[in-house]
């Protein structure tokens, strides 16, 4: 049976904790930062976990990601 292929995106934006669980940075940082808060931009720069529903895709899109 061949490999399976990583998801080239996902390999760039997820990464897994020690526990398993999937971690991803915030979104909307860049664009139109000039209307946002400094306490808003500040928290985006945070990362923050997959949702449980989430969770199960993007760990089939990346499988060798241990």
């Amino acid at each position: 049976m061949p490999k399976q292929k990583s998801h080239s995106g996902s390999k760039k934006r997820f990464w897994l904790t020690g526990t398993g669980k999937v971690n991803r940075p915030h979104g909307g940082k860049n664009h139109k930062a000039e209307t946002k808060n400094r306490k808003r931009k500040r928290n985006l720069r945070q990362t923050t976990l997959v949702s449980a529903t989430q969770e199960s895709t993007v760990k089939k899109m990346i499988p060798y990601k241990d």
